[in-house]
């Protein structure tokens, strides 16, 4: 299903964008003020183009249609949305401990919420590349107390989960998660599909190769950008075949997960191709070694501002969620792009 891609290409916002649609020489892209005025045409490891929108061949206008249909919501509220990452873990690789206790990680949610968080995303298991395995018991001894503590003391805040054990997946949803965010797209504990198949939450499938300890191993692409989209949509079909509606999913491309430096920066140049999967996007590039790669910071703290620079690459989507641990600086570039872009 996933060998023909169409690629945008030629985009306009705002008014800009509107005129171009109205004078059809642009389309508009899924849920944004967004417009392109060309496509590349993927099929297999080929690729044509730059086409005109207008000049497409008639075969190809049910993969253009991917484009511009908009994208459902998952369930959270429309728009760009700042997802907030409280990392309860001892280990994780840029706030290791900071967060271990329910009480600071208790405190930290407040002020995300405060700064603009529209959703918290808390995660007991480290996937940094090597990390440790920890059982699903303890996973669920890390997030449990911070989910029941943030149930109670802020009842409307929407909260995620970061794992990919059913265990810890059941327990999160009864005591009040609305999303589960698997880095291995359901492939991991066998029991999470048929779970998941019986929820009604949102679901993010992330691309990863491997497993956080063997990842490292499975960077060989023919082409990063096609490849990571193809992969995610075997998982998008493997889910909706198992139950889970498509208008639950969300996909994530997995920025560090299985990939070079270089083919992390291809991914995000050309992160728009996700497009084709028809879903909500996560994009979850935070203080990460490709971000201090490119600015030579070496202190993953202090890579923020690099993150949003990065972050907004996928704001022409309209309804990203932008994973990161820095709300505040996050919450204010998305509210100059709009201002700027028309949105």
């Amino acid at each position: 299903m996933w060998r023909r891609l169409v690629e945008p290409m030629g985009f306009l916002f705002g008014p800009m964008a509107q005129e171009a649609i109205r004078q059809g020489v642009a389309l508009p892209f899924q849920n944004s003020t967004a417009a392109f005025t060309a496509v590349l045409l993927i099929e297999g490891d080929s690729a044509s183009g730059p086409v005109p929108v207008g000049a497409v061949p008639h075969a190809w206008l049910p993969v253009m249609q991917r484009l511009v249909s908009p994208v459902p919501d998952a369930g959270l509220p429309a728009g760009p949305l700042v997802m907030g990452i409280l990392n309860t873990t001892p280990d994780s690789f840029s706030c290791a401990g900071q967060h271990y206790h329910a009480g600071s990680a208790l405190q930290a949610a407040e002020q995300m919420v405060r700064d603009g968080a529209g959703v918290l995303d808390i995660g007991g298991e480290s996937t940094r590349p090597g990390a440790a395995v920890v059982s699903p018991q303890q996973e669920w001894e890390r997030v449990g107390p911070v989910l029941e503590g943030l149930r109670q003391s802020m009842p409307d805040v929407l909260l995620s989960v970061d794992t990919r054990n059913s265990l810890v997946m059941e327990r999160a949803l009864a005591a009040g998660a609305c999303v589960i965010n698997d880095v291995s797209a359901l492939g991991h504990d066998p029991a999470a599909l048929p779970l998941l198949a019986e929820q009604q939450c949102g679901v993010v499938l992330m691309h990863m190769r491997g497993t956080p300890q063997t990842m490292e191993q499975h960077t060989h692409y023919t082409d990063v950008a096609c490849d990571v989209v193809r992969e995610l949509g075997q998982r998008v079909e493997a889910a909706v075949e198992a139950g889970i509606t498509r208008e639950r999913l969300m996909v994530d491309p997995g920025f560090g997960f299985a990939k070079t430096q270089e083919q992390n920066v291809v991914l995000l140049r050309r992160i728009l191709l996700l497009a084709n999967l028809g879903c909500r996007v996560v994009c979850a590039l935070s203080r990460k070694r490709m971000i201090g790669t490119l600015t030579g910071v070496a202190d993953p703290a202090l890579r923020d501002s690099g993150t949003v620079a990065a972050s907004l690459m996928a704001m022409p989507f309209g309804n990203p969620l932008l994973r990161v641990h820095a709300v505040a600086s996050m919450a204010q570039g998305v509210r100059v792009w709009q201002g700027v872009q028309g949105g």
